[in-house]
């Protein structure tokens, strides 16, 4: 995007405005007609139009082409081109949005003046788009666990196809994250990633926010999927979008086009669209709120996102990209993380997933002292009852049991917690708390706790006594 479309029907007239140009350092393309004015603009748009407002043997005139431009690529400057008896249609065209316009016949140096001021009001709203756009940091993925690997390898699987993608998991598990990570590795990377907060917009709002809308009070005001032309649009929980949108929708995803809330003009848009949900969209299809069509055309390629709890491992490594992170924009304390507290982190309970780690990460730098490591008493949550020092206080139902087992109540409890921690894994897991292998794998046997890579660890012994009494 750094040449000028010249359109003129003439010929002599649209080489002489490119000889000038060219002799000037700038690249030009050439078009004498509409047909070839819209090819030349869908193959790659260029950085300014210079274009005739009258166009013989064509079928759409200048304003017909300035309307489509700035419809489709609203950062290309058009400037008009105008016979001297065709001024008011010119100034209807700056209007219609036309940059500014060149009678006929020209000054070269008016002219020259004009294309330079256009190319830099270019270069700006080029370099402001881009300044618009989410940084790098926001689609950075964290991890090295089994499950963060392997969702890892099915994203980078449909980054480079325009395939639709539906992110499902709960919520805070990182599905914008992950449809921003698909972004950013496309060939769509340098368009708009627009997000449609679906659960966030009142259903009688949703069309306007979409569509736009055009009235004689406020003109014409861009919605969501046109301010996405090019991009990606992001439908986080989708299954909030009202019934009655979800229609209209479908008729977009099948046609690439739609009209504007009070217009009358098609608006066509050229975008790929990733959706999320952390609802079962089947069971909302049976229930009547989610249209099934849309479901089919949404879900071509299913990806599911984990929660924290699946990837515990990860838990150390994503504290500490926060805590950069909030240095970096807040200029909070660039603290470490102790051992313990990594620890700790490791084995609480997440429902809130990565975005409470977050927040967690984030308090904890706000509330601390700002010196040293981070430490297990500083998180919540740590707090344990008070006793003197070098005791362990016991809850209630421990400290009725009998010794023995207390001690396997206890064991039991203890080792789930730390296979769990590091996502199954019994080699780690023995490292940690200093076992052989061997050893550990009889100890649990003996208290009846089965492990799996995914699911981690849990107790069998109730599992299989309700296997016997079936049986």
């Amino acid at each position: 995007m750094s040449d000028i479309l010249i359109v003129d029907d003439e010929r002599d007239i649209r080489e002489l405005i490119s000889d000038i140009l060219e002799d000037e350092g700038y690249a030009t393309r050439l078009a004498g007609n509409s047909d070839d004015a819209m090819a030349a603009i869908n193959a790659e748009a260029p950085a300014l139009m210079i274009l005739d407002i009258w166009l013989k043997d064509s079928q759409m005139d200048g304003i017909d082409i300035l309307k489509t431009v700035k419809r489709d690529n609203p950062d290309v400057p058009v400037v008009i081109i105008s016979g001297h008896g065709n001024i008011e249609i010119a100034v209807a065209a700056i209007k219609q949005g036309a940059y500014d316009f060149i009678e006929k016949p020209f000054n070269i140096d008016q002219l020259l003046v004009v294309i330079r001021r256009a190319m830099e009001t270019s270069r700006l709203r080029r370099e402001n788009s881009s300044l618009r756009r989410p940084e790098a940091s926001q689609s950075k993925m964290v991890g090295a666990s089994a499950s963060f690997r392997g969702l890892i390898s099915q994203l980078d699987k449909v980054t480079k196809s325009n395939g639709r993608v539906m992110l499902s998991g709960p919520a805070g598990s990182g599905k914008e994250l992950a449809a921003r990570y698909i972004h950013a590795k496309s060939n769509r990377a340098q368009a708009p990633f627009v997000t449609v907060n679906c659960a966030g917009v009142e259903p009688e709002n949703m069309e306007d926010v979409l569509f736009g809308r055009e009235t004689a009070e406020r003109g014409l005001e861009k919605g969501l999927l046109e301010q996405a032309h090019g991009g990606v649009v992001y439908f986080d929980e989708v299954a909030d979008m009202p019934i009655g949108t979800q229609s209209k929708i479908l008729r977009v995803l099948v046609d690439q086009q739609f009209t504007r809330v009070g217009g009358t003009d098609k608006v066509r848009v050229d975008l790929r669209v990733i959706s999320s949900t952390n609802r079962d969209l089947e069971q909302a299809i049976a229930a009547g709120t989610f249209r099934q069509e849309l479901y089919h055309r949404l879900n071509v390629v299913p990806i599911s996102v984990p929660s924290l709890e699946e990837r515990r491992e990860d838990i150390p490594t994503l504290a500490a990209h926060f805590i950069e992170e909030c240095n970096t924009a807040q200029g909070l304390p660039k603290r470490d993380l102790s051992d313990d507290a990594a620890a700790l982190l490791q084995t609480m309970v997440w429902p809130g997933n990565v975005r409470q780690l977050k927040n967690m990460v984030e308090r904890v730098l706000i509330l601390g002292d700002g010196t040293g490591p981070i430490e297990a008493r500083e998180l919540p949550g740590s707090e344990e009852p008070a006793g003197e020092e070098g005791r362990v206080v016991l809850s209630g139902a421990l400290a009725t049991l009998p010794l023995r087992e207390a001690r396997e109540a206890f064991e039991r409890e203890y080792l789930l917690t730390q296979i769990n921690r590091f996502g199954g894994n019994i080699s780690r897991t023995a490292n940690f708390v200093g076992m052989e292998r061997s050893a550990l794998h009889r100890k649990l046997k003996s208290l009846g706790v089965v492990t799996s890579s995914k699911a981690g660890a849990r107790v069998a012994h109730l599992d299989e006594e309700e296997d016997a009494q079936a049986g």
